[in-house]
């Protein structure tokens, strides 16, 4: 496995071309008023045309802006990629946004994601963050990996991305 920061010029709908986004979902973490509680909610996450097309605009204009876009790469294919957006919010929790971490449904488990998210806290540390902000699907498999990253519920939660997926779980992890 090969990791390196994404140029913009390289980034297309054809480097998605060996990438499986296919997620088996049966179970996820909801809030309700008791706390948080792991509910049944099966179904199968995938993207459609559009938003890889959607994706593609979005990490091209991460890099054009300065951010961070970071890939593994098998045999020069895309296996997995972690995205940190440049600007920081939060006031004095001095937020950047992990806006994107995919690994391809064929190399889970083999520790793509923790590498592409170590370097993710690391380039967010040298940019004077103080914590990552994640708003992470709520999965249970997709909280297990963030909680074993140390990532816990975030202090201050993003309005912009509990309005744009409210189911998702909004989490932080200090740099």
């Amino acid at each position: 496995m090969r990791y390196r920061v994404l140029e913009a010029e390289e980034i297309d709908r054809g480097l998605f071309g060996g990438f499986i986004r296919r997620q088996k979902v049966t179970e996820c973490w909801r809030r309700d008023r008791d706390g948080w509680h792991i509910q049944q909610a099966p179904f199968i996450d995938d993207w459609t045309e559009e938003e890889y097309q959607t994706l593609v605009a979005g990490l091209k204009r991460t890099v054009q802006t300065g951010g961070f876009v970071y890939a593994a790469l098998c045999d020069g294919v895309l296996k997995g990629f972690v995205c940190v957006e440049p600007l920081l919010f939060g006031g004095s929790q001095r937020y950047l946004d992990l806006s994107q971490l995919y690994v391809s449904e064929d190399r889970r488990g083999q520790g793509l994601g923790k590498a592409l998210f170590l370097a993710a806290k690391e380039w967010a540390g040298k940019q004077g963050a103080g914590k990552l902000y994640i708003s992470a699907h709520s999965a249970v498999e997709s909280q297990a990996f963030y909680r074993a990253m140390g990532c816990v519920e975030a202090q201050v939660y993003s309005r912009r991305h509990v309005e744009k997926e409210p189911y998702d779980c909004q989490l932080e992890c200090e740099v």
